[in-house]
C-alpha cells in the first residue's frame, strides 16, 4: 500500500508542477516569434533593394529605417488598444484569436503586394495591429495561468517563454535572408504568414485547458477615473490640474502646428513623430499632475484604488528611463544591417560558415542564439555565483545593467564604423562583438521586464500595463525618427561635420552616450523604488 503524501508534499508539487497549458503558449508564441522576424528581419534589405527603387540610391537607406522604424512604433503602440478592449470587453484569449487572423491577412498583403507600396504599407498596418494587439496579452495570459500556490514556477516559465521566442527568431533571422535573396519577396513574406497560421491553430487547440481571467466590468476605480478624481477634486491650489492640461494643450497644439506647418516647425516631423510626441507629452503631464493632487481622489475611491494608481505612476516611470536601450536594440535590424553590407564577407577565412552566413541580414540570428545560451547560463551559473558573493540579483538591477551593456555594444560598433571610414577593408565578422554586448543587455532587460511588468500591475490593469511596457519601444524608436529627422538639418550635419567623425559614426557613440546615461538615472531611480507582489491569491 503505497502511503499518503504528506500535505506539505503535495503543496511542493503543486508549486513545482508545470501547468498544462503551458506548451499551446509556448508553442503559439514560437511559431508567432517566427512569423514576425521572419518579415521583420528582412524588411529593410527588401525595401532598399526592391520597394524604394523609385528614390535616389543615397536616400533610400534614410527612407527605409524611417519605414521600418515607423513599422516598429505601431507594432509596439497598438498594444494599447489590445490591452484596452481585452481588459474591457472580450478577455485575453478571443482578442489574442481574433488579431492573430487579421495578423495572417497582413501577412498575405506581403506577400501579395511585393511590388505595390499602397498595398505593402497596408500589410505592415495589419501586421503592426495584430502583432501589437496580442504582444501584451499572450505574456500576461500566461501570468493567468499561475496563482500564490506554483507563482514560484512563473520564472522558470518567462524565461522558457522569452528562449521559445528566440527559438523562432533564431530560425527566422538565417533562413528569410537567403530564401529572400533565392525564392523572391513573395516566398520570404509567405512563409512567415504560414506560420502565423499554425501559431493561431495551436493557439485554438489548448481553448479548453487555460485558465480564463475574464474581462474586468467598468471600474468606477480605474486609473482614469481616479485620476479625474484627483485632477477636479475641489481643494487649495490647482498645481496638478494646471499641469495636466498644460499637457493636453500642448499636444493639441503639436498636431496643429504639423497640419498648418509654420516655419519654426521641424520640416521632417512626419505625422508618426508627432503623435508620439504628443503622447508623450499629454502622459508626461497628465501623470506629473495626477501625482501632485493624488491625495485629493482619497474618500472618493478606496484606498486601495489610490495606493493602485501611484503604483502604476512609479512603474511608468521605470518604464520611461528603459526607452532609450530599446533605441539602440531595434537598430540591429536596420543601422547594423546597413552598417553591415560596407564590410566583407571573410569566405576565403577556414572559421567562416560560408555554407550557412551569406548575406549581411544573417547575422542578426546571432542575437536570439546567443539569448537562448544565455538565459540559462545566467540562471544556472551567472545569477547564483553572483548570490554566492553577496550580490542581491534583483529584477531593477539586471534591467539597470542590461541598459549600460547595450551602451557598450554600440561604443564597439562605433569602433567598427570608425574602420570602415577610414577605408579599411573590414571584416562583418567584427559585429560578433557588439551583438554579445546588445544581446546580454537584452537579456538583462527584457525577459527581466517581462515579470516585472507582471508582478508589478495591479489585479485590474495587467493588460493595460503590459501595453505600457510594450509602449516603451515605441518611444525608444521615437528617438531614431527624431535623430534621423535632425540630422536632415543642415546645422546639425555641419556640427557633425565638426567633430571629424562620419554622420554614421557620430550617431553610433551618440546612441551609446545616450544609453550610459539613461543607465546612470536608471540606477538612482531603482534604489528608492517600492517593490510590489500582484500575483492572484487562487
Amino acid at each position: 500500500m503505497q502511503p499518503i503524501p504528506a500535505k506539505s508534499e503535495i503543496d511542493e508539487n503543486a508549486a513545482t508542477r508545470m501547468p498544462r497549458q503551458i506548451p499551446y503558449i509556448i508553442g503559439n508564441e514560437a511559431c508567432e516569434r517566427f512569423s514576425f522576424y521572419g518579415m521583420r528581419n528582412i524588411l529593410t534589405p527588401f525595401l532598399v533593394t526592391t520597394l524604394l527603387l523609385y528614390a535616389p540610391i543615397a536616400e533610400r537607406a534614410g527612407i527605409a529605417k524611417d519605414v521600418f522604424h515607423t513599422f516598429v512604433i505601431g507594432v509596439y503602440f497598438f498594444p494599447l488598444l489590445g490591452g484596452w478592449i481585452s481588459d474591457r470587453f472580450f478577455g485575453k484569449y478571443n482578442t489574442v484569436l481574433w488579431l492573430s487572423l487579421l495578423y495572417c491577412v497582413g501577412h498575405a498583403c506581403l506577400a501579395i503586394f511585393e511590388s505595390n507600396r499602397s498595398g505593402f504599407y497596408a500589410g505592415l498596418f495589419l501586421i503592426a495591429l495584430g502583432s501589437g494587439g496580442i504582444k501584451p496579452l499572450v505574456s500576461a495570459f500566461v501570468g493567468d495561468q499561475f496563482d500564490q500556490s506554483n507563482k514560484a514556477t512563473a520564472k522558470v516559465v518567462y524565461d522558457a517563454f522569452y528562449w521559445t521566442i528566440n527559438f523562432g527568431s533564431f530560425f527566422a533571422s538565417l533562413l528569410m535572408p537567403r530564401i529572400l535573396a533565392s525564392w523572391g519577396p513573395a516566398w520570404a513574406f509567405g512563409i512567415p504568414g504560414i506560420l502565423m497560421f499554425i501559431a493561431t491553430v495551436i493557439f485554438w487547440m489548448g481553448r479548453k485547458k487555460y485558465v480564463h481571467v475574464p474581462p474586468t466590468a467598468h471600474n468606477p476605480d480605474s486609473l482614469i477615473n481616479v485620476a479625474r478624481s484627483a485632477l477636479l477634486a475641489p481643494g487649495r491650489g490647482r498645481g496638478g490640474l494646471v499641469l495636466a492640461a498644460s499637457g493636453a494643450l500642448a499636444a493639441v497644439g503639436m498636431f496643429v502646428a504639423w497640419a498648418i506647418a509654420p516655419s519654426w516647425w521641424p520640416e521632417h516631423f512626419s505625422f508618426v513623430i508627432t503623435f508620439c510626441l504628443a503622447l508623450g507629452v499629454f502622459i508626461l503631464f497628465g501623470g506629473l499632475g495626477t501625482s501632485l493632487q493624488l491625495e485629493r481622489a482619497r474618500g472618493l475611491h478606496p484606498d486601495a484604488a489610490i495606493d493602485g494608481v501611484r503604483a502604476v505612476l512609479r512603474i511608468l516611470i521605470i518604464f520611461a528611463l528603459v526607452t532609450p536601450f530599446w533605441s539602440l536594440f531595434d537598430q540591429k535590424a536596420s543601422t547594423w544591417i546597413l552598417q553591415g553590407n560596407a564590410m566583407l564577407m571573410p569566405h576565403d577565412s577556414w572559421w567562416w560558415p560560408s555554407w550557412l552566413v551569406q548575406q549581411p541580414a544573417q547575422m542578426q540570428a546571432l542575437n536570439p542564439l546567443l539569448v537562448m545560451l544565455l538565459i540559462p547560463f545566467n540562471n544556472i551559473v551567472l545569477y547564483p555565483l553572483l548570490r554566492r558573493l553577496g550580490f542581491r540579483v534583483t529584477a531593477l538591477r539586471r534591467m539597470g545593467w542590461g541598459i549600460a551593456f547595450s551602451g557598450l555594444a554600440w561604443i564597439a560598433a562605433g569602433l567598427i564604423q570608425l574602420s570602415i571610414d577610414g577605408g579599411d577593408p573590414t571584416s562583418i565578422a567584427w559585429q560578433v562583438l557588439p551583438y554579445v554586448l546588445l544581446t546580454f543587455g537584452e537579456v538583462l532587460v527584457s525577459a527581466t521586464g517581462l515579470e516585472f511588468a507582471y508582478s508589478q500591475a495591479p489585479p485590474s490593469m495587467k493588460g493595460t500595463i503590459m501595453s505600457f511596457w510594450l509602449l516603451s519601444v515605441t518611444f525608444g524608436n521615437l528617438w531614431v525618427l527624431l535623430t534621423n529627422a535632425a540630422v536632415r538639418n543642415d546645422t546639425v550635419t555641419a556640427h557633425i561635420a565638426d567633430t571629424g567623425l562620419s554622420e554614421n559614426a557620430f550617431m553610433m557613440f551618440f546612441f551609446a552616450g545616450f544609453a550610459l546615461l539613461a543607465a546612470l538615472v536608471f540606477a538612482l531611480y531603482a534604489r528608492r523604488y517600492p517593490m510590489a507582489d500582484h500575483y492572484r491569491t487562487a
